[in-house]
Formats: structure tokens, C-alpha cells, sequence
């Protein structure tokens, strides 16, 4: 495979250092190249999936990736794309978050192939039992202060102001990439646009220390993942969109997919998932021709959602997006009742003895008796599916699914989810 040309086509290639000395290292036999990952959270989100995956292509096509979990830069921050400083968690937290996300990517690269095997490290390996005087000597001296000014994280940040702090987060992801280097014989580091800057300090360093025999030494970055319409990729309503499925369930992580613009479906595809451009290029068709059939939508949303959660989250994901949308909710277990209406207002009911009108008050979907026989009246209330328009109705005589719950809708897209103790 040529990773460099399919990088290309699948508009994964934003910067690079010299393209002609890249597709040759890359061309004569495994590469080593790593990725790192702040645990800023007890998990990644989707924002972290590109560069998981960019790595997970090149062990495909034969090289070794390491994904570096960032255990020691995770105690300071990187400034890179922050509008402001960002807030300094607790060693013990950050060791904690850095264990949970070697874990998450143990679930997309194969570290026990015998074949271009990846490798899990951590910086706080080396980061942690630094002397700060010899590495002000060693390393600071390496790095001249109208470099790092220059750099556009930096740069972006003094106006507003940048602490020493964040500062120095570029020398220690240099200092990374020279570990690596001279541990696993590292000789690419990629990430996202705003690690640019990092990622060529770095090379400087390499390049600064190796002496008389002076490396070539490789960069690439992705560009940053943007939706058409203006809003942050990875955000919703409900907030940050999490690779963990007890922070962001397998339906509502399909959903986010599914939800994806017509503009920008077909580069999601090249991006996320590992169809060939081929099978990409007949659903872009379908895009310009049958755009209501949303296709590379659900495509895009199959595929994600099994690299990520695996095949049986998937076929839950998919049942109950079936009855949410096209009706089967008493198909539904209790489980799957709570993943599909997690985010919607709930109320639990201790009684069933109290009328439709008093039920719909108590679960706050209207605010008032009035209100609520309008909306029953006017034929807006519906309970699992079924339209009630009786304001007598007694809640007794409604079917509970599997026991405890009704879904109302009111209209068609306000749903309420009620919980009988």
C-alpha cells in the first residue's frame, strides 16, 4: 500500500516535511512514528478518532505506530488551539485518566501482531524523573525564544496571556519525540494542524542534538475535522461526543453519525472509516441523486459505530433507532428504553391511579391542566406509539413497557420518558 498516496486521496494530509525524503523512507520498509494523547478526561472523544485511525492506516500498511499517552505533558497542558489557560488536574487524577485511555486504544491498534506491532507509552516515563537543571542545560539550550514565539500556538495566546507553564509545553513534546527516537528508533510524529509547531520544534531538537551524524527526521499532520455548518465537530446538544459508552451510549454516538450533512458525509467517510475510495465514490452518487435515502449516512454510522463499540453495540444501536423511528417500541428491553431516551426529560411515577391530563403535568410536559387537554384533544399526545385523544383516559388502563415505562411524544419530535416505581 501506498499510505502517503491513500493519506492523500482521503484528504488526510494537511502539512508535511519534505514530501520527495517521506515516500522514500516510507517506501524502503517499516516506518516508526507516533501520535500522542493528553489524558485530559477519563476518556477520548471523536476529536481524538482521526489521528487513531491515521495511526491504525499506517499499521495496516506495515508500519510500527506508538500511540503516547501524554501522563507527564497531561500535568501541564498544551496551549494548541486553547483560547485560554487550561485548568492543572491532580497527579493522581491524570494517572488515573492516562490508564483508562491506553486502555481505549488498545482497542484500535494491534499490539500483539508479530508483524509491525504497535507499542503503548507513556511520557511520564521520562517526564517524571527529569532534574530541572540539566534539562535546561541539555535540552532548554536547544530552543531559541524567537522560534517559539513565532510559533502559532504560541503566537495565538500572548495577547491573551500564556503562562511559563504552557509555555514550555513545546520543549517537552520535542523532549518526547527525542526519547522515542532514540528508544524505538521513532522517525515520524504526526497529529492534528495545531501540533505543527510542536512537531517541527521537535525535529529541531533531533536534529540539534545528533552530533556530527545528523537525522532525517519526518512530520505530518491532519487537518482539523470542521462541519459545514459552523458547528465544532464532535459536539451536540448534549454535550462532547465520547469514545466510552457509559460517557456517550453506542445509539447516541450511531446517531451522531447518522446526523451527519449531506456536505459533509462523503469526506467523513474517507476520514473515519476503511471503505475503499471506490465504495465511497457509488455512495457519493447516491448523495447527489437520492439524498432523502441518507445512505452514506447510515453507512458512515454502521461502520463508526462497530470500529468503535463492536458489532453487538451496533445491532443495539440499530434496533432502537428502528422503534424510535419507525415505530416497535414494546420490542425494546429496559436497557435499551434507557440508552435510546437518556437525554430526554424523565419523571418517575409512584402511583398509576391518576388521569392522562395530572400525567402529563407531573412529567412536565405541559405546564398546566388547560394546556394538557388541548394538546390531547388536538390529537399532539402520543403514549408508545399509540395516539390518545380522550382526556379522560386513566393512566391505569395505559400497557407499560417491559413493565415501568412510557415514552409520550408530544408533536414529533418532544419526547418524555415516565419511570413507574
Amino acid at each position: 500500500m501506498d499510505i502517503f498516496k491513500e493519506l492523500q486521496e482521503r484528504g488526510l494530509v494537511y502539512q508535511h516535511t519534505n514530501e520527495e525524503a517521506l515516500r522514500k523512507r516510507l517506501d524502503s520498509g517499516p516506518m516508526t512514528l507516533y501520535c500522542g494523547f493528553d489524558p485530559t478526561a477519563d476518556s477520548l472523544h471523536i476529536g481524538s478518532l482521526l489521528p487513531i485511525l491515521v495511526l491504525k492506516r499506517f499499521q495496516l500498511a506495515g508500519h510500527i505506530p506508538i500511540a503516547l499517552v501524554g501522563g507527564g505533558t497531561g500535568l501541564i497542558g498544551d496551549p494548541s488551539g486553547k483560547a485560554a489557560e487550561r485548568i492543572l488536574n491532580p497527579q493522581e487524577v491524570v494517572e488515573q485518566w492516562a490508564s483508562k485511555i491506553k486502555d481505549q486504544l488498545g482497542h484500535f491498534l494491534d499490539f500483539e501482531t508479530k508483524e509491525s506491532p504497535a507499542i503503548i507509552a507513556n511520557n511520564y516515563d521520562w517526564l517524571g524523573s527529569l532534574q530541572v537543571i540539566e534539562f535546561l542545560r541539555d535540552i532548554g539550550k536547544n530552543f531559541p525564544l524567537g522560534a517559539m514565539l513565532a510559533k502559532d500556538a504560541v503566537e495565538a495566546r500572548m495577547s491573551k496571556g500564556i503562562s511559563y507553564t504552557e509555555f514550555s509545553y513545546m520543549i517537552l513534546q520535542s523532549y518526547d519525540y527525542l526519547k522515542l527516537n532514540e528508544v524505538y528508533g521513532c522517525e515520524m510524529q504526526v497529529g492534528g494542524s495545531d501540533q505543527w509547531g510542536n512537531i517541527t520544534a521537535g525535529i529541531d531538537l533531533i536534529r540539534r542534538t545528533s552530533g556530527d551524524q545528523v537525522k532525517e527526521m519526518y512530520g505530518l499532520t491532519m487537518p482539523l475535522v470542521t462541519k459545514s455548518d459552523g458547528v465544532k465537530f464532535g459536539k451536540t446538544e448534549s454535550g462532547t461526543v465520547w469514545l466510552n459508552a457509559e460517557k456517550t451510549s453506542p445509539y447516541k454516538f450511531y446517531q451522531f453519525w447518522m446526523n451527519t450533512d449531506d456536505q459533509d458525509v462523503i469526506r467523513f467517510l474517507k476520514y473515519f472509516t476503511f471503505l475503499s475510495l471506490d465504495e465511497i465514490a457509488v455512495l457519493a452518487e447516491g448523495v447527489e441523486k437520492e439524498p432523502e435515502k441518507r445512505k452514506a449516512q447510515r453507512t458512515l454510522a454502521v461502520e463508526v459505530t462497530k470500529l468503535v463499540h463492536g458489532q453487538e453495540a451496533l445491532e443495539r444501536a440499530e434496533k432502537i433507532s428502528s422503534a424510535l423511528f419507525g415505530g416497535g417500541l414494546t420490542n425494546l428491553t429496559s436497557a435499551e428504553l434507557e440508552e435510546g431516551f437518556s437525554d430526554v426529560p424523565s419523571a418517575t411515577i409512584e402511583s398509576p391511579e391518576i388521569g392522562l391530563v395530572d400525567l402529563l403535568i407531573k412529567g412536565e410536559v405541559v405546564t398546566s391542566k388547560r394546556l394538557a387537554r388541548e394538546a390531547i384533544e388536538n390529537g399532539a399526545i402520543y403514549i408508545n406509539d399509540i395516539r390518545y385523544t380522550d382526556v379522560e383516559t386513566s393512566v391505569s388502563q395505559l400497557e407499560r413497557l417491559d413493565g415501568k415505562y412510557l415514552v409520550i411524544r408530544r408533536g414529533k419530535k418532544n419526547y418524555y420518558l415516565i419511570k413507574f416505581k
